[in-house]
């Protein structure tokens, strides 16, 4: 399948005037692919009054998760701004039964409607803190009606819609020529049941209508200006669209040139993003992420989609791929469903597939509302059984218990779910790289790139302005890393020459968390078990708890060593067992196989993508930015080459005065001429032009060598302090000998 780029300016701007903001009838978040933090540790999963989320969001998936175990619908209500930009502060999120239905004589409505509302009290409120997160700060309980039994629960409307699962198999049997009553029977089948479904037959029949006239509305005119204006600016700037945009079946993906230079950098792990087929987004945004230098997420391309059948993400990650010049991850994490898998193993062939932990988790609640509902502490459970265990034998033997415990041995979704254990245990995952900082992290934050600015109540007319205003911030806060990195200091807690060499090479947030790992080797013992000559193998326990011991295979001549944790495969940082057994063997910096590019604070100074580098396009030099980008990577790695010995900083400093010349050279010659024939005016402006840069590079190469003198002395400094080092590691090991 070839892939080329699109130029917007092909399509008629009359194509996109049909409506997609009203494609699935909005009510407000379900369930979403995260549980708060603050709750993970409660069996019960109950509400109280101090409870904290990270954000709003989870406030409202957390209320609405115990809402379905409970037996009530619920649904947002007022909320407060602040006064100083704006953003919503306070939220109420309230039973769907709360107040009345207003006064009949003012209802216009011809169709008589049910009487649904009867002053329901409960609710839950939260505030934002100053902290950032969300704290509850007023709860009511008790309702006044009848709670719904879990066998109706899923007729609720706020536990009742299309997911994005389902929606992929009815756009691939509508195609196929299915009706709805056909749909419908494949769906009670493929659950277990209709109380699995999670909708009724009218939503289906509505999704199916629907379909045939999903299109981006008024707000397709704001995307395709944005790709014609980006287009026209950014020559590396990629877009495409699948099929005809002037009828339903228009998927749109696109990529700027930093994105797919970052994923130069960082395409070794990518998330590919569906937040908005399980919370109703009025779009179909789904981004494609990664993790930079600093542990913050990078955008590598966003598309948005309108049709959710197989061939529809076959196309977009072929064409994703296309755009990054057919360069494969390591990595990509995804939501577990059937059809993206399916897409996943056709495009990605050698790429290991996860699938989201936390979605896994929310579809958990609804495939076993029953379970839930009945055994509080079964979700605890669950999440245990996952999490803790850190063998594939302790996870064996957790999982059948907890199948005997709850007696669900003959359960048809944690039966398909433990079939494919080795897309979603992190004891399975661990031998491949995903860059997260813990192992049980699970993509708690798969959609945290945009978490603020698109969500889903975010229509097709605002969602480019809300797409910029992310991308600008991430990179502010890039910067920001990078200027704390560069300019502070962080501070030491050792005297091991470990902890500084790590402090010079990492970024500041990957240097605390290497410097967590080494400070708890100090109530991390190493016993050496057996030593094959070549290889040592030891036991590694925290004081104290010997039940817990990690192993490590040490190689003395290499010094490599493999850890039973097997965190540096996983996260690419090197843990406290390794770095224990590094302390036992007197091996006082860091091996260079153990430092992570990625991680380093010059992680973009070269290609971290095992060499594959996306091809931006010739005139891509054009930009600005481009040539600014270049020659400041260009110009790291010269500084880095140039200072590792008074031979080649001498070599470095000729041959940049060498390359000033040059340059200044050029700059004359780039003055405009009319025809061959220079003026007389524009001569003497040149002659006055030249005057001034010989006396800018005479006072540069002044400088220059007033650098090159210091420089010359700090370098003398170092290697005395080298020196002295170096001795002062003899004695010590003659001390040890001793």
């Amino acid at each position: 399948m070839d892939i080329h780029p699109v130029n917007v300016d092909e399509f008629d701007d009359g194509a996109t005037a049909l409506d997609l903001e009203h494609r699935v009838p909005f009510d407000h978040y379900k369930h979403a692919l995260a549980q708060p933090l603050s709750t993970l540790g409660d069996p019960n999963l109950e509400p109280s009054e101090g409870m904290e989320f990270d954000s709003e969001q989870a406030a409202r998936i957390f209320y609405n998760s115990y809402a379905r175990r409970i037996g009530f619908s619920t649904r947002v209500s007022v909320y407060q701004r602040s006064r100083r930009d704006g953003s919503i502060i306070c939220r109420q999120i309230v039973c769907s039964r709360e107040g009345f239905r207003r006064d009949a004589s003012q209802n216009r409505s011809k169709r008589q409607r049910t009487i649904t509302r009867v002053g329901c009290k409960a609710q839950i409120t939260v505030k934002k803190q100053t902290s950032g997160k969300w704290a509850v700060s007023k709860l009511v309980k008790e309702h006044n009606h009848e709670l719904v039994p879990p066998d109706k629960v899923h007729c609720l409307r706020s536990h009742r819609h299309v997911s994005g699962p389902a929606r992929s198999l009815i756009d691939t049997l509508q195609a196929a020529g299915m009706g709805p009553s056909g749909v419908m029977s494949v769906l009670i089948k493929e659950s277990g049941g209709i109380n699995n479904v999670g909708f009724t037959k009218v939503d289906c029949q509505n999704y199916m209508s629907s379909s045939r006239q999903r299109t981006f509305g008024t707000g397709g005119q704001v995307v395709f200006d944005y790709l014609k204006r980006m287009q026209n600016e950014d020559p590396a700037f990629f877009c495409a669209v699948q099929g005809d945009f002037g009828n339903s079946t228009g998927n749109i993906f696109w990529v700027d040139a930093h994105s797919r230079m970052n994923y130069n950098h960082f395409g070794d792990t990518v998330t590919f993003d569906t937040t908005y087929r399980t919370n109703r987004y009025r779009v179909p945004f789904a981004p494609f992420t990664g993790w930079n230098h600093h542990g913050q997420p990078v955008l590598f391309g966003c598309a948005l989609l309108l049709n959710e059948s197989e061939s529809s993400f076959v196309w977009l990650f072929q064409t994703w791929l296309a755009a990054m010049s057919g360069c494969h991850p390591i990595s990509i994490t995804t939501d577990q469903d059937r059809i993206i898998r399916a897409a996943v193993a056709q495009v990605f062939p050698g790429t290991r597939h996860r699938f989201c932990k936390w979605n896994v988790f929310r579809e958990a609640q609804e495939k076993l509302s029953d379970v839930y509902h009945s055994h509080p502490n079964f979700e605890a459970d669950f999440q245990r059984c996952i999490d803790v265990t850190e063998t594939v034998d302790e996870f064996e033997s957790c999982w059948e218990s907890l199948l005997l415990r709850y007696s669900l041995g003959d359960n048809e979704w944690l039966q398909s779910m433990y079939n494919t254990r080795q897309h979603w245990i992190p004891v399975f995952l661990r031998d491949t790289f995903f860059g997260e900082m813990y192992i049980t992290q699970g993509s708690d934050s798969i959609n945290s790139y945009f978490d603020g600015y698109i969500n889903a109540s975010t229509n097709a007319q605002v969602l480019i302005k809300q797409y910029e205003k992310a991308v600008a911030s991430r990179y502010e806060k890039e910067v920001k890393a990078d200027y704390d990195t560069l300019n502070t200091a962080p501070a030491l807690k050792t005297p091991s020459p470990m902890e500084k060499q790590a402090a010079n090479l990492y970024t500041r947030k990957l240097f605390m968390k290497f410097q967590e790992e080494l400070v708890e080797t100090l109530a991390y013992p190493a016993t050496a078990i057996d030593d094959t000559g070549l290889e040592v193998m030891y036991r590694v326990a925290k004081f104290g708890e010997d039940h817990k011991a990690h192993f490590v295979k040490f190689n003395i001549f290499k010094k490599k060593a493999s850890c039973s944790c097997q965190m540096f495969e996983f996260s690419g940082i090197i843990c406290k067992h390794v770095l224990a057994v590094f302390r036992v063997t007197n091996v006082l910096t860091l091996p260079s196989h153990y430092i992570l590019k990625r991680w380093t604070r010059n992680a973009k100074s070269v290609v971290a993508v095992d060499s594959c580098t996306v091809e931006m396009p010739s005139n891509s030099q054009e930009s600005y930015a481009a040539r600014y980008d270049n020659l400041c990577h260009e110009a790291i790695k010269f500084v880095g080459a140039g200072t590792e010995s008074i031979h080649t900083f001498h070599v470095a400093m000729d041959a940049l005065h060498e390359a000033a010349k040059k340059v200044a050279s050029a700059v004359i010659k780039n003055f405009p001429f009319n025809s061959g024939q220079q003026l007389q005016s524009g001569s003497e402006d040149q002659e006055k032009k030249i005057q001034e840069l010989s006396v800018e590079l005479e006072d540069a190469s002044r400088r220059c060598e007033g650098y090159r003198a210091k420089l010359v002395d700090v370098l003398k400094d170092m290697e005395e302090q080298k020196l002295k080092m170096s001795v002062k590691v003899q004695n010590v090991r003659l001390v040890l000998k001793d």
